[in-house]
């Protein structure tokens, strides 16, 4: 399950890291700009974010396992679209057919897991999950840079055709079906059309801001967005079966955590995006080097994630979700000082370390959190939830931070002026991860609600806080009746 579930997720994964390091080998093929290279990104960054809440909903509704192979399969078809466009309008077209199937895979994943796993076991399991999906994450600009030096730029995508017949396999046969009984049978199309119109509103406004300035017709198609927006609230409010249920945010702790989620990923995001075209463009890295230089990332969070969800379980989330995004923060502040002729090993590797083992310590708490402070038979709806502020605050960090650092137009193909952008953009990029850290720090508690009879504080005190909705890892050390709440003796 573990294998199909990892697999699944890291293919959106993969490419969604992966396509950075070719972004000017493709700007170079396709002749694209800065804004080129933004939407095709954003242009598989705005579905995905548009339709993971219906996804979500799908997969509670229809199976969780049915959704997760569909997902599968229409990633694989658009993946192949991609590999074999001749133009960028097609690419980017095909980019938005690889976000809808990503939007069906990739919160079902993680649900999965929440339905299938024993109460006891969750913790481990999202935690292998996080740190084997982060992997798959870090891994893929190493995997992009040796197939744009040995193939081409293409076999970024084409690649998930084999790995997409591997997930298939393996699901069929070892992941169990699952899915929410008490789910309406309504589906709620006018929101996900509304969501989508106003974040492709939005985004598109934001992108033509840097390159057109506030023109009436970049104006006026932002405000419309703005307006589908606010209409996609009021749909949710009066629905009967609405795709985004705006009940679950009554948990704090949701909230909460939601709002870490986004400040985190959206410094997280436009690091990613920046940081291997500048290895490249400035530094004078290949993209095999380029790809290589994150390789500490994927081993911290091999090593470190799964570890990081136990901790958070016996600790609480708030002090690992407050350590570890501002351990995040400092690392991007290492990059604001990157420059021409950079030493990887006195200036790349320090500041990827420090940032690394932020985002290692990070990952696994904040997901567990979401997940536990929502009801079991909503974890489709939970997941896709918080994949959707974590897309969204991509999708907008993308737009908006090359604006704000001054680097529109063909600004990456001069050294002096993107290496300017570049370390004002880290700057900005670390004050939203510190914000998110301090937020963190402000909102998360260490109990969930419902969860506190099972913890009683003379216990937690020395053991550990029920961080994840369930019984601790090792309820042995617990006495019997007080692993029970009272409710339910």
């Amino acid at each position: 399950m573990l294998l199909a579930t990892v697999a699944g997720s890291g293919l959106a994964l993969l490419d969604a890291t992966a396509i950075n390091v070719a972004l000017p080998a493709l700007g170079e093929d396709l002749g694209a700009g800065v804004a080129g290279l933004q939407w095709t990104l954003n242009g598989y960054t705005l579905t995905l974010t548009a339709l993971l809440l219906l996804g979500g909903s799908l997969a509670d509704r229809f199976g969780r396992r049915r959704i997760f192979l569909v997902g599968v399969c229409w990633f694989a078809g658009a993946s192949l679209l991609c590999g074999i466009a001749p133009t960028l309008g097609v690419l980017v077209a095909a980019r938005a057919l690889q976000g809808v199937g990503g939007a069906l895979l990739t919160p079902v994943s993680l649900a999965i897991l929440q339905a299938s796993f024993a109460p006891g076991d969750r913790a481990r399991a999202v935690g292998a999950w996080s740190g084997l999906s982060g992997i798959a994450a870090a891994v893929g600009p190493l995997l992009g840079g040796w197939l744009i030096a040995a193939l081409s730029w293409r076999w970024i995508f084409l690649i998930n055709l084999p790995l997409a017949a591997m997930v298939l396999a393996v699901a069929a046969r070892r992941v169990p079906e699952t899915r929410d009984p008490a789910s309406p049978r309504g589906f709620d199309l006018a929101g996900a059309v509304l969501a989508a119109a106003g974040l492709a509103g939005v985004t598109w406004a934001l992108i033509e801001a840097g390159e057109r300035g506030a023109s009436l017709t970049v104006l006026a198609v932002g405000l419309t967005g703005v307006v589908a927006l606010g209409a996609f609230i009021g749909i949710e409010r009066s629905s009967r079966h609405p795709m985004l249920p705006l009940s679950i945010f009554s948990s704090r702790q949701f909230a909460s955590a939601n709002l870490v989620t986004l400040a985190v990923y959206g410094g997280m995001s436009g690091m990613f995006f920046l940081l291997v075209i500048f290895l490249q463009q400035v530094g004078g890295y290949s993209p095999l080097a380029a790809g290589a230089a994150l390789i500490p990332v994927t081993a911290l969070m091999l090593m470190l994630s799964a570890r990081a969800g136990v901790f958070a379980e016996r600790t609480g989330p708030r002090l690992p979700m407050t350590v570890g995004p501002l351990l995040m923060a400092a690392g991007l502040l290492l990059m604001a000082r990157f420059g021409a002729g950079l030493s990887y090993m006195a200036a790349v590797l320090p500041a990827v370390v420090v940032f690394g083992l932020g985002l290692s310590l990070t990952v696994a708490p904040l997901t567990a959190t979401v997940l536990a402070a929502a009801d079991q038979r909503h974890s489709g709806i939970a997941s896709a939830v918080n994949n959707a502020v974590a897309r969204g605050a991509g999708l907008l960090a993308v737009a908006v931070l090359p604006m704000l650092a001054g680097l529109t137009g063909d600004a990456y193909l001069d050294p002096r002026v993107f290496t300017a952008g570049f370390r004002a953009a880290m700057v900005i990029s670390a004050g939203l991860v510190g914000a998110g850290g301090i937020l963190a720090a402000l909102t998360i508690r260490n109990q969930i609600a419902g969860v506190a009879d099972a913890c009683p504080a003379t216990r937690m005190t020395r053991q550990r806080y029920c961080a994840v909705d369930g019984p601790p890892i090792e309820p042995s050390r617990m006495p019997a009746e007080a692993a029970v709440p009272k409710d339910e003796r």
